[in-house]
């Protein structure tokens, strides 16, 4: 079939280089990537990705497949092969008894809040609206309803995939079982989920965001003080302890501008009047250089870091491992390693896990073992191409290091820029790793989609 067939077949668009939309429509979130694929299918429906799917198949076409393109990789993206860009497929729709969710493949966490929250419902999504529903989800989905409601993969009930063969098929607990547990967590490596199913929870009508910014010099002190707090807090409490440095903002105090903080972000899943009182013990570690908590709707606070995450315009490389324990000795070696960072744009955080997270059985979901208290994400940002090497290889160096404290697995959200199929087997361990082949050489045996965290099918 010639590219002119499958372009008499899309009711999307079919672009080209040189054509008027086609570098718009390449751009992704990490300024890094800079990658020209021969085409970009511009879906509208299931039938545009079943043609997409076996015209990439039958032209051997590497696919990349575009639902945010916030994945710092930059897998949304190809050379010379087929973007298959889902965007325009953002439709959100509610249940009549408002307890379902249905997304279709190429929305976005804002798309899904928009459409829900006036329902006073919400399905965990993670901390930036502009993140892709499909590719957050599939490889987990961390943010701040994990405590109450778990990780966004442990929501969805069902899915419609287009895969490698180009059939549209269902996977829910009674068509394709298999295949459902493998799109909890285990990435983009089984088809194209054109739409799905999630549960919705009810949500406050207003929640408090508790986010006190201490002086970074202060860490040593104030992160056991944290861990403790997180240690007996309820599982409304959700958060994480951030590092960074304060942006030359107009609306900020002057006199902070500069400064390195570690701010003490946290969200609390029920009323905001009993969300201020539980958390307000951690706005009392000393006095804090600035104080961001304020009471809000969650679609306003899941937006409230869009602005730091602006699209296309940084370069970012990040990577992430899960801690096995956080005594007082691994935080004086992370703070003095954070310490050492190259650029003021980076962040840096330590996600606490526990509550509905951890009480799901490891086999339940490809995401696997959830044992994990704690994760150490180390989020490099800089501008300039002239620092790639210094900002990427702080974030390898520290990686490494921190790996005599891990439990030997990381969050395949945070991948770097895809080391390879070691970080993959890594990521799931063994066993997880051996079902989810024999899934991969069930549904996409010749491994047609693996741009991605590629599990190889054998």
């Amino acid at each position: 079939m010639t590219h002119e067939a499958l372009r008499n077949q899309l009711r999307g668009e079919l672009l080209e280089p040189g054509t008027p939309a086609y570098d718009a429509a390449r751009i992704v979130w990490n300024g890094m990537i800079d990658r020209r694929p021969a085409l970009i299918a511009r879906c509208r429906n299931a039938a545009d990705v079943v043609a997409s799917v076996n015209h990439a198949r039958t032209q051997d076409l590497v696919i990349a497949v575009r639902s945010g393109g916030h994945n710092v990789a930059g897998y949304a993206v190809c050379d010379r092969g087929l973007m298959i860009d889902l965007s325009l497929m953002n439709a959100v729709g509610i249940s009549p008894a408002r307890d379902r969710a249905f997304v279709e493949g190429g929305a976005t966490w804002g798309d899904v809040d928009a459409a829900t929250t006036p329902f006073g419902r919400a399905t965990p999504g993670g901390l930036i609206s502009t993140t892709g529903v499909a590719g957050l989800s599939l490889s987990g989905g961390i943010g701040w309803l994990r405590g109450t409601r778990g990780l966004s993969c442990d929501n969805i009930i069902a899915a419609d995939v287009v895969t490698a063969n180009g059939r549209l098929i269902r996977a829910s607990e009674s068509e394709n079982a298999d295949l459902l547990w493998a799109l909890k967590g285990g990435g983009g490596n089984f088809g194209i989920v054109v739409n799905f199913e999630f549960r919705l929870h009810p949500i406050a009508e207003e929640m408090m965001f508790c986010a006190p910014a201490y002086p970074e010099e202060r860490a040593n002190d104030i992160i056991p003080k944290w861990r403790d707090y997180m240690a007996s807090a309820p599982d409304e409490v959700t958060g994480l302890a951030e590092f960074s440095t304060i942006p030359r903002d107009p609306a900020l105090p002057e006199h902070t501008w500069g400064k390195r903080v570690l701010a003490l972000a946290t969200v609390y899943d029920g009323s905001a009047e009993e969300g201020e009182r539980v958390t307000r013990p951690l706005r009392g570690f000393g006095e804090p250089l600035l104080d961001f908590s304020e009471r809000m709707p969650y679609r306003v606070l899941q937006a409230i870091y869009d602005g730091l995450f602006p699209k296309g315009r940084d370069r970012c490389y990040w990577k992430s491992i899960y801690l096995s324990g956080l005594d007082d000795a691994v935080i004086r070696e992370i703070t003095a390693r954070l310490a050492k960072r190259p650029s003021e744009m980076t962040f840096a955080s330590i996600w606490k896990f526990g509550g509905a997270v951890q009480r799901v059985p490891a086999d339940t979901t490809a995401f696997g073992d959830r044992s994990m208290p704690f994760m150490l994400s180390l989020d490099a940002i800089w501008s300039d191409p002239a620092g790639d090497e210094a900002n990427i290889g702080w974030v390898r160096d520290c990686w490494q290091d921190m790996q005599r404290h891990s439990t030997g697995r990381l969050y395949l959200n945070f991948p770097g820029l895809g080391e390879g199929e070691n970080l993959v087997r890594d990521a799931f361990g063994s066993e997880t790793y051996a079902r989810l082949q024999g899934i991969k050489r069930k549904f996409d045996p010749g491994n047609l989609f693996r741009m991605n965290q590629n599990i190889q099918p054998q």
